[in-house]
């Protein structure tokens, strides 16, 4: 296919600059990632941003609490896990995006600083973003939000948090969730579908890479809905959901077939494939395509969010 000449670039520099996960040791691949950040900008402006340490399965577990400046005395409240194939990336890898989304849904954002494999393997992951979907449901109002309405949400093994943790608690009676957010989410562990046919080799992310992701975050097998969220007999009852993929990204097939089955099941989906794009491409602001991208999400967002109000 033709890549638009600016995406052709920007992979063509990612697969250069990024390290083969396969080969540096999860600690040394983590600080590799993190001295090639640029420095926090602390952008865009937040009334109030918090760290904050709750009680985890595991200890103590922190979270980033961003309220956007918005006049609504309550605001809804997004518990955000981000991406980084469950092994890196932290809460200032994805501070930027979720200012972002804070501002442009009108959303007070609670991202996870959940515990990474392989150290912590499955469900760690999942068990704190549950853990810290809880918390949140008590504690929203302290940060302006409504405890009412609460997204999950999530990108590339993030997404793949928050669907399961929509799952455990539709399944489990936990707090009411009002929507779930999966952006080129990883579903599965199947590498035998299309798009990891057409794209495993030489768009930024690798099927070589997501195998090694898994035997990191799953050593012992992944036949448990708290790791695949496609193991539930089914998905009836879950929230209505906001799927995004991109086309060249390998997952995608698995995302879009998870919308499918998501409507198949009852649940409202709203689903948008971004051709021509690729894994991870949300979190990159320099590429032009990114903030247009962003800004169908966030409203895509604020629609479910109204939908679920009974406002549409």
């Amino acid at each position: 296919m033709t890549l638009h000449p600016e995406v052709a670039a920007m992979l063509e520099a990612l697969d250069k600059g990024f390290p083969d996960v396969t080969a540096v040791p999860p600690p040394d691949l983590r600080e590799v990632i993190r001295s090639r950040r640029a420095p926090l900008q602390r952008q865009p402006d937040m009334r109030e941003v918090r760290d904050v340490i709750i009680d985890g399965p595991g200890g103590d577990l922190a979270l980033r609490v961003f309220r956007p400046h918005h006049d609504a005395p309550e605001l809804p409240v997004v518990v955000f896990a981000h991406g980084g194939g469950f092994v890196f990336c932290d809460l200032d890898s994805h501070d930027e995006f979720c200012r972002s989304m804070a501002q442009g849904v009108g959303a007070v954002v609670a991202s996870v600083d959940y515990r990474l494999a392989p150290e912590h393997p499955a469900p760690a992951a999942h068990d704190d973003v549950y853990c810290a979907l809880e918390w949140i449901a008590k504690h929203a109002a302290d940060h302006g939000g409504d405890p009412t309405r609460i997204v999950l949400a999530g990108d590339s093994a993030g997404g793949n948090l928050a669907a399961t943790v929509a799952v455990a608690a539709r399944d489990n009676g936990g707090p009411d969730v009002a929507a779930q957010v999966l952006m080129y989410p990883v579903i599965d562990d199947d590498f035998d579908t299309e798009s990891y046919r057409l794209y495993g080799t030489g768009y930024y992310n690798t099927t070589r890479a997501m195998q090694w992701y898994w035997q990191q975050y799953a050593p012992n097998g992944t036949d448990d809905a708290r790791l695949v969220p496609t193991r539930a007999q089914s998905l009836a009852g879950l929230p209505p959901a906001v799927v995004v993929t991109a086309e060249l990204d390998p997952p995608c097939s698995a995302g879009d077939a998870y919308a499918q089955r998501l409507a198949g099941d009852g649940v409202p989906v709203r689903h948008r494939r971004f051709d021509g794009l690729f894994h991870g491409f949300l979190t990159i602001p320099a590429l032009s395509f990114t903030a247009p991208a962003r800004e169908e999400i966030w409203a895509m967002m604020r629609d479910v969010l109204a939908a679920a109000d009974g406002e549409v």
